[in-house]
């Protein structure tokens, strides 16, 4: 039962960075035993007040108030100690540890002066079973599942005590599945009187969990409506401030040559275990061709193998009358493939690096930003100046680390770089991840000029509605091998069924 006192109040926070307000004035408030969900734009500060409720960062002005009290919170362990727990985006865990070891870390049962490994893994399965959060205490976390990492985050802040979740993205990494299970997982914890922020961009996921949803739009308060009544359109347009076209609109494809051709390719993932099995798909000029599948069937393996980063153990690779098997990423860029990669901050990004230096990465051994070995770094910043306005990213400038900016805009920068590239043939890998319904918008209409530009798009999504939305010709890849070949009027029903391996073409 949701309380109508307000349990958590933020009054009047504004936090300024060089160059642009983060948050301005902004209210919020969390009552006891609901899910109140955050919901704006990437850079509409969402993530900036949570890490201000957090105390990773100090508001300039405002405050805040737990149970009525003035709260200041300085530190995470401050958080932590009035009951705020925070899973953020990219988790916190040490990869070489186990399960038990990260969520008792710094609090850890003993035996004398070492680790009481039994104990640690007793109240990890006890908390566990309690909430519904399945995980394998002796595990390293390097061996499981994003879904199990996440759950892993979220004991990690019950075994210190929270009674506030912040969850920061939560589904952003996530397949459907995993998502389903985290809802359950959060009804749990509702229903224990846990309360929860759910900062988010999806709209579906916010009308089918939240119990309020306060929308921020350029750092500001613009709205807090209840669940009921509430719209995925309507939020939409809270949001950006303007109707968004949530169903993409794209003329019938007209393909033309092969440009990119797998013939039997095998590839090993990182255990040398094929993870590709004779996989053979052909891309036309001028049309999109989706891959579906659950994550973990061979997508990024093959991605690897087609962009080079992967050398394969069989068959071939044929990009606009190359030969690349076995090719490097270089020669393979240079070749005119464009790689969005599914990972922006491991893959495509140097996060210490400035947004100009990011966007040349490929070409800045090319005039016009360099000549004779000289770099130009005038021409890098008014390049990236362009492209980023271009396409709309916010939260920094030119000379702006990437680490800066927030994951949505991180991608952007990613797909300015690869798109304005001008590839034959574009690669993309969960190209919307993390991305709000703007920016969806702006990438899906974007992604469709380039194929009617004659481009060919190989769109690798775990986001079915995209697949179906996009594609000009769908194939599913099941455990290493396509399982069938679909046109885009597919139900997403029969799509899902082909995804679990139940109907393998014949």
């Amino acid at each position: 039962m949701v309380d109508v006192a307000p349990l958590l109040e933020l009054r009047g926070i504004t936090k300024a960075f060089p160059g642009v307000i983060a948050n301005d004035g902004v209210d919020f408030e969390l009552r006891k035993g609901e899910v109140h969900a955050l919901l704006g734009e990437n850079g509409a500060g969402k993530s900036t007040l949570m890490n201000i409720l957090y105390g990773l960062y100090h508001p300039d002005e405002g405050e805040l108030r737990l149970n009525g009290k003035p709260l200041r919170i300085s530190s995470p362990r401050e958080a932590i100690d009035a009951g705020i727990g925070m899973v953020h985006q990219h988790f916190m865990l040490i990869p070489v540890m186990t399960v038990a070891e990260n969520i008792v870390l710094a609090a850890e049962p003993k035996r004398g002066p070492f680790l009481d490994e039994q104990a640690a893994e007793g109240r990890v399965r006890e908390l566990s079973e309690r909430f519904g959060l399945a995980v394998r205490p002796d595990a390293r976390v390097d061996s499981i599942s994003v879904g199990m990492q996440q759950r892993a985050e979220i004991l990690k802040a019950l075994y210190r005590g929270a009674e506030i979740l912040i969850l920061d993205e939560p589904t952003a990494v996530l397949t459907p599945q995993e998502a389903k299970e985290l809802f359950e997982i959060i009804r749990s914890l509702q229903a224990d009187g846990k309360s929860i922020i759910f900062i988010s961009h999806k709209l579906n996921e916010v009308l089918e969990i939240a119990d309020r949803i306060t929308v921020l739009r350029l750092g500001k308060n613009v709205d807090t409506v209840p669940r009921a009544g509430a719209t995925v359109e309507g939020l939409a347009k809270l949001m950006v401030g303007r109707e968004v076209v949530l169903r993409v609109e794209k003329p019938p494809a007209q393909p033309g040559e092969p440009l990119l051709t797998a013939e039997d390719l095998v590839v090993l993932d990182d255990r040398g275990l094929e993870a590709c099995r004779g996989v053979s798909f052909e891309l036309k000029a001028g049309e999109i061709l989706g891959i579906a599948g659950v994550d973990g069937n061979g997508q990024t393996e093959l991605i690897d193998a087609l962009t080079g980063l992967r050398r394969p153990s069989g068959g071939r690779i044929i990009a606009a009358g190359t030969d690349i098997t076995g090719a490097s990423a270089r020669d393979v860029l240079d070749l005119g493939v464009g790689h969005i990669p599914e990972d922006r901050q491991v893959r495509g990004l140097v996060l210490d690096f400035t947004l100009a230096e990011n966007l040349a990465l490929h070409d800045f051994r090319q005039e016009p930003e360099s000549k004779w070995g000289w770099l130009y770094p005038r021409r890098l910043i008014e390049r990236a100046g362009r492209l980023l306005k271009e396409f709309d990213v916010r939260g920094g400038g030119p000379k702006t680390l990437a680490s800066a900016l927030s994951g949505g805009n991180q991608q952007k920068v990613v797909i300015a770089r690869e798109v304005s590239r001008d590839p034959r043939i574009l690669v993309a890998a969960q190209p919307t991840r993390g991305l709000d319904v703007g920016a969806i918008e702006f990438v899906h209409r974007r992604l469709v000029e380039e194929r009617d530009e004659g481009r060919g798009i190989l769109l690798v999504s775990f986001e079915l509605e995209e697949i179906l939305s996009l594609s000009d010709r769908i194939i599913v890849l099941y455990e290493g091998r396509i399982v069938g070949e679909y046109p885009p009027t597919v139900s997403e029903e029969e799509l899902g069924i082909a995804m679990t391996g139940a109907r393998r073409a014949a």
